[in-house]
């Protein structure tokens, strides 16, 4: 998504030069891209830029965390809902290792950042000085791009280059790192020109009308079509282009875990979750589609299972903007290259009116055995104690679909992304690709700030809360309004599940301990309330839900519930268990 250039300062505006120094022309380029708020924490390597940053308070909205991962979850989850570049800012050493979770994090699910790291002067590079690290070569395997400025002339033609770098094409992270003495360097700033090419660097392949048609005819031909839509379709905004494109051609859709919200969770076409923890009939009929056509998702291993037994009797098209992902994993019939917001109605265009009710019907028919077998259980269980489905299931009701679900890792994730419903596209936030505990809480913060005038909710493990718990400071210093939900039962969850499953119940170190959330949230100011009994979750999760600001409940749900269906590791995807 380009972002507007904003208006420039009045020296530039006259086209007259001014001396500035290096972190005045970094903040007037940020500004000039249209960044509001940057996640931060100051130190020694990057204090002159936040030195400017105290005459910025008007233009730039700095949040305080308290960890540099903080920080960059912040960022990310501020991206995700707002379809903006995320700015982050760390200093020198630990402060910019502290970054590489995030990085890795934002580089395997897509997710546009730019990450302003400071550091020593100059000319103690290589020196090992007091808080330096080679930030460069550390984080060239989880970034985009990246770069070290040692002159503060380079400063604006290099940050422009980096919004257009972390937010075209396939998104991703980018780290500037900026010594100190570039920091302070007066020059003559002329102004901020935004980029928009990039020699060598095509951000968009060719779209080749060619392959758009060889798709069409297989799409034309097939008894039994199946799409699987990632998030490539909600980075694309190609949301009403992705709904057009299935609705004519009467295709079942499945999504990936950061595809969910694309189309609505209820639409008619909407068969459910793909993969490892996926619905039933998704993971069972890839195999038995005639034709698959994958939109914006990368076939990764959690949703193929064994690749060897595949969706080989499939004819694949695969639509993506990044040409790397293309037969990396799954051969292709048909590839098209190119943003699926061009792509999409070059094929629509071309697809025969149709649909396809007996092919759709075997969805719903799978569907009800789930239902019967595993969900009707887990949203309304009979048992004494709660579900986490059946939190979720509540939380739909109160909701109605249309709060920002922010998840952790583990099971409450798998329970989260399948259950919760979504009316509206960019109102999932979780870590996908890296499966990065800790990271609800600060990204929920950032998905606050992206989005101030919706309800976020963010839905956590009682291990996953404990990595990032002290980003409840930052929500205590801005006062931003998220609500949160602590699933807790009493195990790091998902690995206890695999322990029981397939090492015979031998519980090695997920037996977790934890304080009394309630109390330490009202340490930092933050009302809280735990429930033991089904019959005080309702009221609870209204309670929370009409706070006057954050609010923190904690859940006490069943130790030992197993979350299914699930595709064992190393097995067909049409091998999925329902128990």
């Amino acid at each position: 998504m380009e972002v507007a250039q904003q208006e420039l300062p009045a020296p530039a505006k006259t086209k007259e030069t001014v001396e500035v120094s290096g972190s005045v022309a970094l903040l007037e380029s940020l500004i000039a891209e249209g960044t509001d708020t940057i996640f931060g924490y100051p130190g020694g390597a990057i204090m002159p830029i936040y030195d400017a940053l105290y005459d910025y308070n008007e233009k730039l909205n700095h949040v305080l965390v308290r960890h540099e991962q903080g920080g960059i979850h912040a960022g990310q989850g501020y991206a995700r809902t707002s379809g903006k570049v995320g700015v982050v800012f760390a200093t020198s050493g630990p402060g910019a290792t502290n970054l590489v979770t995030g990085l890795a994090d934002a580089q395997i699910d897509s997710t546009p950042l730019v990450c302003i790291t400071g550091q020593v002067f100059a000319h103690l590079l290589g020196t090992d000085a007091f808080q330096e690290t080679d930030v460069i070569n550390i984080t060239t395997p989880v970034t985009k791009w990246n770069y070290q400025v040692t002159d503060a002339n380079e400063i604006p033609e290099v940050i422009a280059k980096a919004f257009y770098i972390a937010r075209s094409g396939r998104p991703g992270p980018v780290l500037i790192d900026i010594t100190k003495n570039a920091q302070i360097q007066k020059f003559n700033f002329e102004g901020y020109t935004a980029c928009n090419h990039i020699r060598s660097y095509r951000p968009k392949p060719i779209v080749r009308k060619q392959y758009v048609e060889e798709a069409a005819a297989l799409i034309n031909q097939a008894k039994k079509p199946f799409v699987l839509f990632g998030q490539g379709v909600i980075l694309g905004s190609a949301e009403q282009e992705f709904k057009a494109f299935i609705e004519k051609a009467g295709i079942p859709a499945a999504w990936t875990i950061l595809g969910v919200g694309a189309i609505p969770t209820d639409h008619p076409l909407n068969v459910g979750m793909l993969g490892m923890h996926g619905n039933y009939g998704p993971n069972v009929l890839t195999n038995e589609c005639d034709v698959l056509i994958a939109i914006g998702m990368r076939f990764d291993d959690r949703v193929t299972g064994r690749l060897d037994k595949y969706a080989k009797q499939a004819k694949v098209i695969h639509l993506d903007i990044d040409p790397a992902e293309i037969d990396k994993n799954v051969q292709t019939t048909v590839p098209v290259w190119g943003d699926c917001k061009e792509t999409l109605p070059l094929l629509t265009e071309l697809v025969e009116a149709k649909q396809h009710t007996e092919w759709l019907a075997k969805f719903n028919d799978y569907t009800r055995q789930e239902v019967e077998a595993v969900i009707h259980n887990e949203l309304n269980p009979s048992t004494e104690e709660m579900t986490m489905g059946e939190v979720v299931r509540v939380l739909n009701e109160l909701t109605g679909g249309d709060a920002v679900i922010v998840t952790d890792v583990g099971q409450h994730q798998m329970v989260g992304c399948r259950y919760a419903k979504f009316n509206k596209t960019r109102s999932n936030v979780t870590s996908g690709g890296l499966g990065t505990m800790g990271f609800a809480l600060p990204a929920a913060i950032g998905a606050k700030f992206g989005a101030q005038d919706r309800p976020v909710v963010a839905i956590i493990g009682d291990g996953g809360f404990q990595m990032t718990l002290q980003e409840l400071g930052t929500i205590m210093q801005t006062g931003i309004d998220v609500k949160i939900i602590i699933l807790n039962n009493r195990f790091l969850g998902m690995v206890r599940q695999w322990q029981e499953l397939f090492n015979e119940r031998r519980y090695s170190f997920v037996d977790i301990q934890s304080p009394d959330f309630v109390r330490v949230a009202s340490g930092y100011g933050i009302a809280g309330k735990t429930v033991n009994d089904r019959a005080e979750l309702t009221p609870a999760l209204e309670q929370m839900l009409n706070h006057d600001g954050s609010f923190l409940l904690e859940v006490m749900v069943t130790k030992e519930n197993n979350v299914f269906p699930m595709v064992p590791q190393g097995c067909s995807v049409s091998e999925i268990r329902l128990k």
